[in-house]
């Protein structure tokens, strides 16, 4: 592909009708998204469907992978979701040396933590399985599964962090390629390593790091080739304080989304071991693993959006960035609802995808009905937390991001179960968490983002 072609192909985020300009970035996201998905969750199926009872036992050990998995992802979200909108907004405002430094920031930090998460999750797996949940019985899965995970820390952590930055410059399509390499190679060897080959759970880690260093080489050749309108250059990889602070302190929203995960997914575990056992850790991977693949189009929709309200709020075409929130608002809200009557009608059959243990199918047909509930007010954490993100409104943020995880559904998860839930305890935190976190942070979003946006072209102070 020729620069020329590829620089025609760039998204124009100043003009045009917004709501053509979020889904031209959204559904080569939404598509890549769904790959990388599938390449990830592919593995959940091969390992849910191995014969006999290996199969749970197996689902059970990388669900308590899971945790440490989301926590890498965690801090490659501190970098991409700190970075690339300082990013989006320095082209916004057409200085291009401040975007190509913020560029090259970032892709310094995520190759240095990169080393530093891998040494430190590597030598302390053990401890750090068990304390997530892992039983005598789980431990070997878990830790055949992560051992090999963890060699692609920085295939993963630089081709996902670096990917945001593609997306941010306008070329989603080139985006895509990141991800859909990666997962052709993972969907192609997975089947080959853990059956044909027989290693198992060993195999799906396998197939995922090699497909993450094929998504690692293409980000690389992106920056490096010319194909981009900013080049990685090591000259500027020297450590600048003021940046690296500017892009932590936006991005810590990201880290703890993400973070919270985690924290959600430990606490989610270790109680349901204790009050259902190994079993019910297995249909908990179930559920992660289809929330995923329902939150997708919603996640597209937003990080389809954030660059586009970025870009305007440096350029100071503030309309533009309330056509976009309403759009992301309205599509997600149509799309949440469809979802949820989904899961409504079809528990059963979406249980079956990953596992066909009897056990586990009617214990985890009714947690999908509860922890699905009102799913549909998740559409206002989604368009809420964009924004603020996108704006750069920090502190509410952080503060909102906390709210719905920390604040309501860990204690909840910790509760319910020992006021008598049970493990339905557990499942019920989740739609309470999206009913009151979610109307929160969207009316505040509301009442002091949107209405406080002024005229085009004027200054404007939202922090």
């Amino acid at each position: 592909m020729s620069i020329k072609h590829t620089r025609s192909a760039k998204t124009d985020f100043e003009h045009g009708k917004v709501w053509k300009v979020i889904l031209t970035q959204a559904l080569p996201l939404m598509t890549a998204q769904i790959v990388y998905l599938l390449y990830n969750i592919v593995d959940r199926v091969f390992i849910g469907h191995m014969p006999g009872n290996t199969g749970s036992a197996a689902l059970t050990g990388i669900g308590l992978a899971f945790p440490l998995t989301t926590i890498i992802a965690a801090f490659t979200n501190l970098v991409s979701s700190g970075g690339s909108p300082l990013f989006a907004i320095a082209r916004g405002e057409k200085d291009r040396e401040q975007a190509s430094r913020i560029l090259n920031q970032a892709a310094m930090m995520l190759g240095v933590g990169s080393l530093i998460i891998f040494v430190f999750c590597y030598l302390l797996r053990r401890p750090i399985l068990f304390l997530f949940g892992a039983s005598e019985t789980s431990y070997p899965y878990a830790d055949a599964y992560l051992k090999l995970y963890l060699l692609g820390t920085t295939f993963s952590m630089v081709s996902t962090g670096l990917n945001s930055f593609i997306n941010a410059q306008g070329y989603p399509r080139h985006g895509m390629i990141t991800v859909v390499a990666g997962a052709l190679v993972n969907l192609i060897l997975d089947p080959l390593f853990i059956y044909v080959f027989h290693m198992g759970v060993s195999g799906a880690a396998l197939a995922t790091v090699i497909a993450q260093g094929v998504s690692f080489t293409w980000v690389l050749y992106f920056f490096f080739s010319g194909l981009s309108a900013y080049r990685l250059d090591a000259v500027l990889w020297k450590p600048d304080l003021r940046l690296i602070r500017d892009i932590c302190s936006l991005g810590i929203t990201g880290f703890i989304v993400q973070g919270t995960n985690s924290l959600v997914q430990i606490v989610c575990n270790v109680t349901l071991r204790t009050f259902g056992g190994d079993l019910y850790v297995g249909v908990m991977t179930v559920i992660n693993s289809l929330r995923e693949v329902l939150s997708l189009p919603c996640n597209a929709i937003t990080q389809g959006g954030q660059p586009v309200m970025s870009y305007n709020y440096g350029a100071r075409k503030y309309s533009r960035i309330k056509e976009c929130i309403r759009f992301m608002t309205a599509v997600a809200f149509v799309y949440t609802l469809a979802a949820w009557a989904a899961v409504i009608f079809f528990p059963d059959t979406l249980m079956r995808i990953f596992t066909d243990d009897p056990a586990m199918i009617s214990a985890g047909t009714s947690a999908l009905s509860i922890y699905f509930f009102g799913f549909i007010f998740m559409t206002f954490q989604f368009a809420g937390q964009s924004a603020f993100t996108a704006l750069r409104c920090v502190r509410r943020a952080v503060f909102f991001s906390l709210f719905r995880k920390v604040i309501i559904v860990v204690p909840l998860t910790l509760l319910l179960p020992r006021l008598g839930f049970g493990v339905n305890g557990v499942y019920l935190a989740e739609p309470i968490s999206n009913l009151v976190g979610g109307i929160a942070c969207f009316t505040t979003m509301y009442f002091t983002l949107y209405r406080r946006l002024p005229e085009d072209g004027a200054p404007a102070d939202i922090k």
